[in-house]
């Protein structure tokens, strides 16, 4: 800008007054003016677009200077030469600014958390998958607008969970990410998800398998194990019941009355890791011992409710700390019910898996 478009100064600014007027406007050339009224200082821009005259407000002083105020005209006027009009570009990032913030990694992470996931597994399953992502993936993703997320910056957190040994956290963390991404994707608030590029880069995870008796005299023994145990009625019965029902430790814990129909014989959970709803045949003798642990446990809502409160479910390690105790640590886990099923209907019984 010429030395005529740029007529104030700092001193004529800072002493300017509405001289008794409602307020005052002050040429600052190149359509720049300064807004003078009784207890304000604003910049405005005046400009023509398309025919018609516009004003963008460029800041207030003497929070934004006078060369800070030229500078915001140049690059305006540099727009307009462009054939942008300032008022609508400033609009529109702004619109995005906010769409941004609204969308970083944790808002959307928690948003299907909430609407998607909390639905599809059951409670232990999804207050674990929360917890990961609190851990490992919000403190370095969580802030970040979504769709400026690239694959590297995935990776690094992924990484330092690596470097301490725990290869499968790591992998899970990952799926959790991907899922975020692909439900993003789902709701036209990303193009694609960028787990995808860091396929096979993580160090593979070390499969460990549960503790578990397979052969028919092992099964034999820990049957009569389970039968001598002497803790709670609730923790015994749910002992007694994992070598019939050959579930998952959280799915069994978590049984509630109102999902067992007894004149059917099933039990129906309200849903499974993958989603859809499980219905648990039950032999006679899993109705017998649901009969007796209902006469102690009928009046709650759990079948097998927590020691310490009724209100929550047992502890998931509940059922781990009696195997020990009837010395089957390393032998048999709570986990092993299910391998020891597979086991002997698939490769003794001929069941397909």
């Amino acid at each position: 800008m010429s030395r005529a478009a740029n007529k104030l100064t700092n001193t004529a600014i800072k002493n300017a007054t509405t001289e008794g007027k409602a307020q005052r406007k002050l040429a600052g050339g190149g359509g720049l003016t300064l807004v003078v009224k009784p207890e304000s200082k604003v910049w405005w821009l005046r400009y023509r677009y398309d025919g018609k005259e516009r004003t963008l407000t460029l800041g207030a002083y003497p929070q934004t200077s006078l060369k800070e105020a030229r500078a915001k005209r140049d690059e305006a006027k540099q727009l307009l030469a462009e054939g942008i009009d300032p008022v609508t570009h400033r609009a529109t990032h702004k619109t995005k600014r906010v769409e941004a913030t609204a969308n970083t990694f944790k808002a959307v992470a928690t948003e299907w958390l909430k609407e998607v996931h909390q639905k599809a597994v059951v409670e232990e399953h999804y207050n674990r998958n929360v917890r990961r992502l609190e851990q490992h993936a919000f403190p370095k993703l969580g802030r970040r607008p979504i769709s400026e997320i690239e694959p590297s910056d995935i990776l690094e957190p992924l990484r330092d969970i690596a470097k301490t040994g725990r290869r499968e956290t790591a992998k899970r963390v990952k799926t959790l990410i991907g899922q975020v991404f692909r439900y993003t994707v789902s709701t036209g608030r990303a193009q694609r998800d960028m787990t995808a590029d860091i396929r096979g880069i993580l160090p593979a995870s070390e499969t460990k398998h549960h503790a578990a008796v397979v052969k028919p005299d092992e099964i034999a023994d820990l049957l009569k194990r389970i039968d001598t145990y002497w803790g709670t009625p609730t923790v015994c019965m749910a002992l007694e019941l994992s070598p019939l029902l050959f579930l998952r430790p959280g799915e069994l814990r978590t049984m509630k009355w109102e999902q067992i129909d007894w004149d059917d014989a099933t039990w129906t959970t309200e849903r499974t890791k993958n989603g859809e709803p499980l219905v648990v045949p039950l032999a006679r003798q899993s109705i017998e011992l649901l009969s007796q642990i209902q006469e102690v446990n009928g009046k709650w809502e759990w079948v097998f409710p927590g020691g310490h409160s009724k209100t929550k479910p047992m502890s998931n390690n509940a059922i781990r700390t009696a195997l020990t105790r009837l010395e089957l640590h390393g032998i048999m886990s709570a986990h092993g019910f299910r391998a020891m099923a597979r086991t002997v209907l698939t490769e003794r019984l001929g069941f397909r898996a």
